[in-house]
């Protein structure tokens, strides 16, 4: 799962230049050890039995009660994710394992990436770098620490010193995120700009044109994920379509081309303009309208409006497993008020990106749903998140992203 690097070099605690066995190490509990030989990366603070003295964001040697050599680790003295494995064997040289990790994150996009300038260069654990997202819009690449050792200065240093190296981008631009920065006791930083002055362009998913900000909109920019299931809900779109909670226009301006009429439905203000420009730059002729969704679909569905397509992609209702049940009770409500909307043989869109819910009681939700509103469901696809934002088997953290295509019938 992880790449060894073995060369020789001295450390002394906390710092993440070089390593040894000098490292500091972190005991953990057997339920700790045993997580980590199943083949994930966390551990969580209820299971650190040892890490007195330890500075915030060190890189350190895992051990179980015993004495057992586990792995390196990266810790974190705030998180309840104490320590997030990054290789099996023992790190002599973390900039140059760091180095390792960006190219062949790198290599991998160029093997599964083709037809677009967007895409998601780095995905934390999922590429072995925990902490570290990465996208690239073109030449301007968006990144975000969330991490106390991803945040050490020589971290820094060395990513974007071989981003640039490898990748040659006009900009790289860092989004952070202020709450994450907070619970990883971090000092505040505003967004902005690491290299470079360029903030904004224009980038091409499937075909279809999209403006992007660095320094505005969500986390760090589009929402790259959807592409693939962008370009699936497309192939079977028709009639009246309706989009809900629509962001910059992503699954609409994918669905119009293919739609006699598209209306998208978003909260945010500023979203919704962005979108209308993105809809400008394809010639595409899409109502927007800013309103809560909840609200909306009541009123629509109570009033008899009907649509031949109706897509859902709601923000994460689960942000915690103390959410799941709050949450499934407001996916059923969404997708029940869709199902209750769509002309016999129409198709529903939807999707979930909360990763305390998992595909099987997501369909679950989705037949209740459909059983209450009395209509049948045909699935016609089940995706997840596009190839760039791989999922480690062992991690299913990484696995978050469901998006359900599906035929209605009475």
């Amino acid at each position: 799962m992880f790449s060894s690097e073995m060369s020789s070099g001295e450390m002394s605690s906390g710092d993440l230049s070089s390593g040894d066995s000098n490292i500091p190490t972190v005991k953990v509990s057997s339920r700790g050890a045993s997580r980590l030989q199943g083949g994930h990366v966390w551990v969580y603070r209820s299971d650190i039995v040892s890490a007195n003295g330890i500075p915030p964001g060190s890189l350190v040697s895992v051990a179980d009660h015993r004495g057992q050599f586990l792995g390196t680790a990266l810790y974190s003295s705030s998180s309840q994710i104490a320590i997030r494995l990054i290789s099996r064997q023992p790190v002599a040289d973390f900039p140059a394992l760091l180095r390792q990790r960006v190219g062949d994150a790198i290599a991998y996009r160029e093997r599964i990436v083709s037809g677009t300038g967007a895409y998601r260069v780095v995905f934390s654990e999922a590429d072995f770098l925990p902490g570290l997202i990465v996208d690239r819009y073109n030449d301007i690449l968006s990144l975000q620490i969330l991490t106390q050792a991803m945040d050490a200065e020589i971290v820094r240093q060395t990513l974007v010193s071989e981003l640039s190296e490898r990748l040659h981008p006009g900009s790289i631009i860092e989004r952070a995120d202020p709450r994450v920065r907070q619970l990883e006791d971090l000092p505040p930083r505003e967004s902005g700009l690491l290299q470079g002055k360029k903030t904004s362009t224009i980038f091409a998913m499937n075909g279809v044109q999209f403006h992007f900000d660095a320094l505005e909109g969500q986390k760090t920019g589009a929402f790259l994920d959807q592409r693939e299931n962008y370009a699936a809900a497309a192939q079977y779109a028709r009639g009246e379509a309706l989009d809900v909670f629509c962001y910059q226009g992503g699954f609409a301006l994918h669905l119009a081309p293919g739609c006699s009429h598209v209306t998208a439905v978003d909260s945010s203000r500023p979203a919704l303009e962005v979108a209308d420009r993105n809809a400008s730059l394809n010639n595409l002729e899409i109502e927007w309208i800013e309103a809560n969704a909840f609200d909306l679909l009541k009123d629509y569905s109570s009033s008899g409006q009907r649509y031949d397509t109706v897509v859902l992609d709601p923000p994460a209702f689960a942000k915690s497993k103390r959410d799941l049940d709050t949450a499934m009770r407001g996916y059923k409500e969404l997708n029940l008020r869709a199902l209750k909307m769509l002309r016999p043989g129409g198709m529903l869109v939807t999707c979930s990106c909360s990763y305390h819910v998992n595909q099987a009681e997501f369909l679950n939700m989705l037949a209740a749903a459909a059983l209450d509103a009395h209509r049948t469901l045909r699935l016609l696809e089940l995706g997840g998140q596009a190839k760039d934002h791989p999922i480690l088997l062992n991690v299913p953290e990484t696995a978050y992203l469901k998006c359900v295509i599906a035929s209605v019938s009475n």
